[in-house]
């Protein structure tokens, strides 16, 4: 219903319009309940509705009869619901209400397994880690909306300029790109985003390839035109992006559970477009809008894929996972070239953005001389990682020998469980073999909201020859293959070397603290008596009194009027 509303008014967006409704919703203050559609909300309302549709379909055959699937249905489209509001809100205002339901929602669909002790886990550190950021970013909006005279996102845009003079634009920026890192699982802020995992695998599939990771990624699009293009966003936003990037590759290889494997992807990709944002020229922001497509189906694809591995061999340990192709063929191989995507195989989708993100690390403005280097060796490293955790998806799980204590003997799952998936692997290769064809309108139409009157020749082809790029990409697979092959070395390390604390605990323990000092102070402050509370506002009213008699609270007034 949702893709079949927005079909007739998406051509004038696409033509390079932009669609706006308004309600009245707080005249008084000067609010109203705005919407806008142009192409950077086009795309994400295409995306959250169309992965949304396929994960609709995959869960009815996922989840079991007796699994309270009405329950399930309501909390998962009230959050594609809010996901919408956020990327079709005209009002900033709006746009945070939008984003404080999706923390809510998404904490309801981690948490939807309650009696397990890590899905509560994993919800509370998601919805302390979003909402908290949420709050951070109500911060950063009402510093910007201040500093252009208007919530109105039209408004904003068009006082870009003076936002980037003003004394706050500092301020702004770091707040707003808080809330930003928060939601899109940015280093140090990744850590729930793995615990997310414990959510059954089509909430999975669903918030961390389409829809609430990318909120994030969509806030730095959004405001692309407004904060970006000044030193202080390039070191913060590329700085960020590069460590995510690097850190959740390395993370990712090391991983057992191959749900922990895809989780720890995402974040490395996440890290990847946040980079691309960062580098701040106009054909690094176009990969990055192409790199949030690549990854949205290629990812979608690769979660479900995944569970349904899970779903017929009842365990997710790679460990004992092995030799599945023999099984189960057909999902076999459409997992290989979703894996083949991620790592940047050519003729797979993800290649192709891969390639844009080599081109422009070569020759960047910022680095000349001998640091010029500097970012097309970290590029080479971060992408033969990327390779390396592909690598050991596709090899621990569909090959290496027979399966080692499996709960259930595994089985080709039905016909309609598969079909999404094929539907998005379908996508992967059309996108790959034919990019213009298949989304360089697409493309064109949501870069130009990023970069408006800035956008660069859009063309996509499979074959640009032989170029420093493709030779980044060939190398980039050699060494990501040899890091595999060699990975018992990093395991030993890291068993060895890493902080054996994991992130449940400390956030446990930071849980616990936190209330218990909550409680000290709230004792502290309320002993139950009735003078206890009248007597701070009395003292408040006769000193606001005297403040006023004195005539110093007139002289303020004026002064600010």
């Amino acid at each position: 219903l949702g893709l079949a509303i927005l079909a007739p008014i998406a051509p004038h967006a696409t033509a390079g319009g932009v669609v706006t409704t308004r309600v009245e919703w707080l005249p008084a203050w000067g609010l109203d309940f705005a919407l806008r559609l142009d192409g950077l909300g086009l795309l994400f309302a295409l995306l959250i509705l169309g992965i949304g549709l396929l994960v609709v379909l995959y869960a009815a055959y996922y989840l079991p009869d007796d699994d309270r699937l009405g329950r399930f249905y309501a909390l998962l489209l009230a959050f594609a619901g809010a996901m919408l509001g956020i990327v079709l809100s005209e009002n900033l205002i709006l746009m945070l209400v939008f984003w404080e339901i999706t923390s809510l929602t998404s904490f309801l669909l981690i948490a939807y397994k309650h009696a397990s002790h890590d899905s509560r886990i994993g919800a509370r550190m998601a919805l302390a880690v979003t909402g908290g950021g949420g709050l951070v970013l109500l911060a950063g909006i009402l510093l910007l909306g201040n500093a252009a005279g208007s919530f109105e996102f039209s408004e904003v845009l068009a006082r870009a300029d003076d936002i980037r003079a003003h004394a706050h634009y500092p301020f702004i920026l770091v707040l707003v790109l808080l809330g930003a890192f928060t939601k899109s699982a940015q280093f140090p802020f990744h850590f729930w985003l793995p615990h997310a995992m414990s959510a059954p695998t089509p909430v999975s599939a669903y918030l961390h390839s389409a829809t609430m990771v990318k909120a994030g990624v969509f806030l730095l699009l959004r405001f692309h035109p407004v904060l970006s293009g000044t030193d202080l966003w390039f070191v913060l936003v590329s700085a960020t992006g590069a460590t995510t990037f690097v850190y959740g590759a390395y993370v990712a290889l090391l991983k057992h559970d191959f749900k922990g494997l895809l989780a720890y992807s995402t974040i490395s990709h996440l890290g990847l477009v946040t980079l691309l944002a960062g580098l701040d020229t106009p054909p690094a922001a176009v990969a990055a809008v192409f790199h949030v497509i690549n990854h949205a189906v290629f990812k979608a694809s690769l979660f479900m894929a995944a569970g349904i591995v899970d779903h017929e061999c009842g365990t997710r340990d790679m460990r004992r996972i092995n030799g599945m192709f023999r099984y189960m063929p057909r999902t076999a191989l459409l997992a290989i070239v979703a894996a083949g995507a991620m790592a940047g195989v050519p003729l797979a989708n993800g290649f192709l953005s891969k390639e844009m993100f080599f081109a422009e690390t070569i020759g960047h403005p910022a680095f000349s001389g001998a640091t010029s280097l500097l970012l097309p060796v970290f590029a080479v490293v971060a992408g033969a990682l990327s390779v390396a955790y592909s690598a050991r998806f596709v090899h621990d799980v569909f090959f290496n020998g027979k399966p080692v204590d499996l709960p259930r003997t595994p089985h080709e799952p039905p016909a309609w469980m598969r079909a999404p998936v094929e539907f998005l692997v379908g996508l992967v290769l059309f996108v790959g073999l034919l990019p213009q064809f298949a989304v360089g309108f697409v493309l064109e139409t949501a870069a130009a909201s990023v970069l408006p009157g800035r956008l660069p020749p859009v063309e996509l082809a499979v074959w640009h020859g032989f170029n420093i790029p493709l030779a980044m990409s060939a190398l980039a697979f050699v060494l990501g293959l040899a890091h595999y092959w060699r990975r018992q070395h990093l395991f030993a390390l890291h068993e060895r070397f890493a902080p054996k604390l994991s992130s449940p605990v400390a956030f446990e323990r930071i849980y616990r603290d936190a209330a218990s000092a909550a409680r000290r102070v709230v004792a502290a402050l309320d002993r139950g008596e009735t003078r206890g509370y009248v007597l701070p506002f009395i003292l408040f009213a006769v000193c606001f009194a005297a403040w006023a008699w004195s005539g110093a609270a007139a002289t303020s007034l004026a002064g600010a009027l």
